[in-house]
């Protein structure tokens, strides 16, 4: 069943007089990284976790360390993962205090019978588990965005990456650190099975942009629903829940990849930091074009 496939956010909303050539360069050196482990056998939840772990650590997106303090100061974070073939799901929100949030959704995915887990609870979970924590956040975090947000504004700034390995297996994961002052307690989509994140035996989605928009039209699951009920590809299925989204007036993109290590990466908004590579030789990184 080999016919690898991997693709891989950082972020919908950038601006088009930006320049992101070192977010596109580390994109495609993960690109690189995760066809390498996918040409080896390995699986494809192990590979997507590995990789929204990478993007965390890079401080290049809106997650992990290019969080941004709440309200309040405090840096809460959100993530999750899905297991296509046996539905499984992790995730956590509003974590403070530890290195890698997917990591944590990961834990919460392998090590308990919940699916999320949530601020303090989340955090006691993760120090039980010994994940790694933050030293200091003033000095280990490196916010990306550093404007306030503008009253009515809804956080952007998102991570993910979707795989098929060889195998066929279907997985992914996703990572946020939200946006400068946002209100505390704030949970978007990002840790929303369903809404932010989906993966079951047809297709593989995450989500990134205006979460509450995502949340409202469940987009995630609404791209496999499509296909399963209304026969659609995974490259018309993704254009229209993204459509059903922007109806309600959010923007937005996604990556979604299919069974058939199909890819696409379609978006409602100026541009979305994107890449994809597969075993049948596709590779391109893009963000505004």
């Amino acid at each position: 069943m080999s016919n690898w496939a991997l693709a891989l956010h950082g972020g919908a909303g950038p601006l088009r007089a930006a320049s992101y050539a070192r977010e596109e360069a580390y994109l495609a050196d993960l690109l690189k990284q995760g066809a390498q482990a996918l040409n080896a056998g390995e699986a494809s939840l192990d590979v997507a976790v590995r990789l929204v772990a990478a993007l965390e650590a890079s401080g290049h997106h809106i997650a992990g360390k290019g969080a941004a303090a709440n309200a309040d100061g405090e840096y809460e974070l959100d993530a999750a993962v899905m297991d296509g073939a046996a539905r499984k799901a992790g995730a956590v929100a509003a974590l403070r205090g530890f290195l890698s949030p997917i990591a944590v959704a990961r834990a919460v995915m392998d090590c308990t019978p919940h699916v999320l887990l949530v601020g303090l609870g989340a955090e006691a979970f993760a120090a039980a588990q010994g994940c790694e924590r933050v030293g200091d956040p003033a000095s280990y975090y490196q916010p990306i965005i550093t404007r306030p947000v503008a009253p009515g504004e809804l956080a952007h700034g998102t991570v993910g990456a979707v795989v098929r390995d060889n195998a066929g297996r279907l997985a992914c994961a996703t990572s946020t650190g939200g946006l400068l002052n946002k209100t505390p307690g704030r949970v978007g989509d990002t840790p929303i099975i369903g809404a932010g994140i989906w993966a079951d035996e047809r297709v593989a989605v995450c989500c990134t942009g205006q979460g509450e928009m995502f949340l409202r039209a469940n987009v995630a699951a609404d791209v496999s629903a499509r296909m399963a009920y209304g026969g659609q590809s995974v490259h018309a299925a993704a254009a229209g829940a993204l459509a059903d989204m922007a109806a309600l007036g959010g923007d937005g993109g996604l990556i979604a990849v299919d069974a058939a290590g199909n890819i696409t990466m379609p978006f409602v908004s100026e541009g979305m930091k994107r890449g994809c590579i597969t075993q049948a030789g596709r590779f391109e990184v893009k963000t505004v074009r």
